[in-house]
């Protein structure tokens, strides 16, 4: 027999992603139909980015987030009220041996990916990329050879002659010989 926190680790599997994606297609469908008795939901706009289903596929949590950036709190008290009739709408739509108990949950992604984007774009982060004052080319071509210590241009011509001038007629030297 298998424990519960076996499970917890692993990714979920082909199945579950596969009618998790059909689900959030389903309750995409019915809220956007917006055939409800329920003043509240029926003038919602609510985007479902994800919904997770449980391995014996009986629970779904879908994540949400309202349209326009609306308050998440009313969104989510509707959308529990609801989540009896929509799990009927939802098995009308998919043909799954038990229909799965919805849960909604408010999806915080697109609040995080935004702190990231501000972290990133931030003046210390510019300051420690070195890229201050829009000084974004990085493929450009400075002519030095990280390998060797010389500059050279493009034809591959030595431009610090100073230091190598008697290497160059060593070189000359056992070439010849």
């Amino acid at each position: 027999m298998r424990k519960k926190n076996q499970d917890a680790g692993k990714p979920p599997s082909q199945r579950q992603l596969r009618v998790g994606e059909e689900l959030r297609h389903a309750l995409a469908e019915v809220l956007q139909r917006g055939d409800f008795h329920d003043p509240e939901l029926a003038a919602l706009n609510v985007t479902v980015t994800e919904v997770r289903i449980s391995p014996d596929l009986r629970n779904a949590t879908a994540f949400v987030t309202p349209l326009g950036g609306g308050a998440m709190a009313e969104t989510l008290a509707a959308l529990r009220r609801a989540a009896p009739f929509l799990r009927g709408q939802i098995v009308r739509s998919i043909n799954l041996r038990h229909a799965p108990t919805l849960s909604f949950e408010a999806d915080t992604s697109f609040d995080y990916a935004s702190r990231i984007d501000n972290i990133l774009h931030s003046p210390a982060v510019a300051r420690d990329l070195g890229h201050v004052n829009g000084d974004d080319d990085e493929d450009e071509d400075d002519g030095w050879d990280e390998d060797e210590d010389d500059l050279i241009d493009g034809e591959g011509e030595d431009l610090d002659d100073d230091e190598d001038e008697d290497d160059g007629a060593e070189g000359e030297e056992k070439r010849g010989s």
